[in-house]
């Protein structure tokens, strides 16, 4: 209980700066700072995106494992690949992909678009694990009362796998409430660009907190609105079912066209991206590869990937546990106390712990482990959704029986409950790591002088329309990327409890 509630303090640092700072202002200031026309078109540029964007990923990503899980799709474990493969693809990297290309998506239904291909794999990936982990047998009864299959699907199986949907769908909202490269390339401007914009051009602190603590606005509502939906009912039960295949619906004579769907889908996530950075490489007038700078980028990258992967996964544990095995108000509010920060732009966490730091502890300013703090408290709703959804279906009666034969709570969790939820930790993990390879706007701020990540220098070179010095940064974030989306991959598709044992 301490250890999670200590994580959730640290995590809500960000937002008592924010608080601190806009209380600066005076109630007048803040008033004309708010009531603009400006503001007003900031927050319908923000809303409409959140909800498109959404919305747009949640039917790409529950459609797509469908049709992956629970149909006869030819190359079905191949599609899978396929559709895990634009989380190794960064938003901005896929903004510049598509930028450069036609600057027709530089408009609202291009930015939904974009950001809807680059992270729908968030929503994907969860519900893929919920279909294999969910019994079959509530369908084929379904089907045995002449239900169809979409019928099923929509009364039986969507409910039952609505958590994974759920939190996939949260973690949509979050990114799009902070993301800024992929935004700013793409010239649709919202809170979290206008943020940027007050701190780069004007460095107006209080303004831009002001607009930040909207944010968290925003973020609160995404909570309340997922806490709403997802309910309170258990969905764990005692055992693994019994190993029977699901029943995989026949496409029959349509297979052909959702094989020609499934193929220009790939060519958008995949083929625009791709094309653009190979002719980066190829044609680019300033192409040479810079090894010193690069290799220096790339071991840094890795190993801030890897610690903040760590470290984020550990810190998610008793945060989870707490939400699923003390069920009640403190246990919810500890879980939700992780959120908000991920839904600041990086550079407001970032100058946060800038501040903090220069106040109360100078000597960590500057320094790695601070820099690898920022990445744990904005990066902590990922690994807290993928420990969370697989610790909801490990049984709590398996603990009590355990320590009721002689096994200490502690010994109960580490031989019973933590192999139940090893696919959980480690889809958290990746899904940090990828995260930490590929933030930006924090680790411009945050990173000790001299230190440079790949996004920082594919960053600083793409800035500078120098696209051909960039790509062999933008190349190398996709390979680095690519481990860590085989594994959430593999962890989606081996998600069946009974394989458990």
């Amino acid at each position: 209980m301490l250890v999670g509630v200590l994580v959730a303090a640290t995590s809500l640092l960000p937002l008592g700066f924010v608080v601190v700072e806009t209380l600066k202002l005076g109630g007048q200031e803040a008033h004309d700072l708010l009531f603009r026309q400006r503001v007003a078109d900031l927050l319908w540029n923000t809303t409409r995106l959140l909800v498109g964007g959404v919305a747009l990923s949640v039917v790409i990503g529950v459609l797509c494992a469908w049709l992956v899980v629970r149909t006869d799709l030819p190359w079905a474990g191949l599609w899978h690949g396929v559709l895990c493969a634009p989380l190794a693809v960064p938003a901005f990297v896929n903004g510049y992909g598509w930028v450069s290309t036609t600057h027709a998506v530089q408009s609202y239904p291009g930015a939904v678009l974009v950001v809807s291909l680059s992270y729908y794999p968030l929503v994907y990936l969860p519900t893929v694990a919920a279909l294999r982990r969910l019994d079959s047998a509530v369908e084929d009864v379904a089907a045995s009362l002449g239900t169809g299959a979409w019928s099923s699907f929509g009364r039986v199986v969507l409910p039952a796998i609505s958590p994974a949907v759920l939190g996939g769908a949260l973690l949509v909202g979050l990114h799009l409430l902070g993301e800024y490269g992929a935004l700013q390339l793409l010239n649709y401007p919202t809170l979290t660009t206008a943020i940027l914009d007050q701190y780069r051009i004007a460095f107006n602190g209080p303004a831009a907190t002001l607009l930040a603590l909207v944010l968290v606005a925003f973020c609160l509502v995404l909570l309340a609105l997922e806490l709403l939906a997802r309910g309170h009912r258990r969905r764990s039960r005692l055992g693994s079912g019994v190993a029977v295949t699901a029943t995989r619906h026949r496409l029959g004579r349509t297979t052909p066209l959702w094989l020609a769907g499934l193929a220009g889908f790939a060519a958008l996530t995949l083929g625009v991206p791709l094309t653009s950075l190979a002719r980066w490489l190829l044609h680019g007038s300033s192409s040479s590869l810079p090894r010193g700078d690069l290799a220096g980028a790339l071991g840094t990258t890795l190993g801030l990937a890897v610690a903040g992967g760590l470290l984020a996964t550990a810190a998610a544990l008793p945060v989870a546990w707490l939400a699923v095995r003390y069920r009640g108000v403190l246990a919810t509010l500890v879980e939700r106390a992780v959120y908000p920060a991920n839904a600041l732009p990086g550079i407001v966490v970032a100058l946060a712990l800038v501040t903090i730091s220069i106040r109360v502890v100078p000597s960590v300013y500057q320094t790695l482990p601070l820099l690898v703090l920022g990445y744990v408290i904005l990066f902590l709703p990922r690994a807290v959704v993928g420990v969370r959804s697989t610790l909801e279906l490990a049984p709590p009666v398996l603990d009590e029986v355990a320590t009721s034969l002689g096994c200490t709570r502690t010994g109960a969790a580490r031989r019973v409950t933590l192999p139940l939820v090893l696919p959980g930790l480690g889809a958290g993990l990746a899904l940090v790591a990828l995260a930490v390879g590929t933030e930006l706007t924090a680790t411009l701020l945050l990173a000790p002088i001299g230190t440079s990540t790949l996004a920082t220098e594919f960053w600083s070179r793409a800035s500078q329309v120098a696209y051909g010095a960039a790509a062999p940064y933008a190349l190398c974030l996709i390979l680095i990327s690519v481990p860590a989306t085989w594994l959430l991959g593999r962890a989606a598709l081996r998600s069946d409890p009974r394989r458990l044992g």
